[in-house]
């Protein structure tokens, strides 16, 4: 590939995009954004920011959740999750933390109650997205609800993967068993 095709220019367009991008994203404290590192590859995998934070209600939402495919509903994407839930719930402070997305969203929405979110509710016509009405569906956390934690230290301890790392119990269910004791007797 020379440096001077069409293609060459397009790439280096983007990069030079992204690049901005980047360093806008990183000067802004609302959204906050954080980056997921593997720390095996010491690669980038994955982002996340906290956004509409409104101290004075204790109320705080995750947004820009994004993954590579390949670490989508894997140990790194659910570490860094919880990470995030402990940095706002046990260090700063918040009693309630949201999770919002598109009403079709089937992926994010199943990772939401994967996480221990509660479903609340759908805002209809919440905004126009990709030239169509997008309905969101809105999740939280609450504060007094934070003893999930409990079961993302279950899930996350080594023990509950094998040798090629794939989970024992599943997040839920270790949840459940949290949630009802009677559950573990089965």
């Amino acid at each position: 590939m020379t440096r001077t095709g069409p293609i060459y220019r397009l790439a280096h367009s983007l990069t030079q995009k992204l690049f901005r991008s980047t360093e806008q994203m990183s000067q802004s404290t609302d959204p906050l954004h954080f980056a997921v590192i593997d720390l095996h590859s010491n690669l980038a995998v994955g982002t996340l920011a906290l956004m509409r934070q409104q101290p004075q209600h204790g109320i705080i939402e995750v947004g820009f959740v994004m993954f590579s495919p390949v670490f989508q509903r894997s140990l790194i994407s659910t570490e860094a999750q919880f990470l995030l839930m402990s940095y706002v719930f046990d260090q700063l402070g918040y009693r309630r933390y949201e999770w919002k997305c598109d009403s079709l969203n089937r992926r994010s929405r199943n990772a939401a109650m994967r996480l221990g979110f509660q479903y609340e509710g759908i805002f209809r016509q919440a905004m126009i997205y990709k030239g169509r009405s997008r309905d969101t569906a809105c999740f939280s956390i609450l504060d007094k609800e934070w003893p999930v934690l409990a079961a993302f230290q279950q899930w996350l301890d080594p023990r509950n993967f094998d040798v090629e790392g794939v989970q024992v119990t599943r997040l839920q269910v270790i949840r459940g068993r949290i949630a009802d004791p009677r559950l573990g007797e089965q």
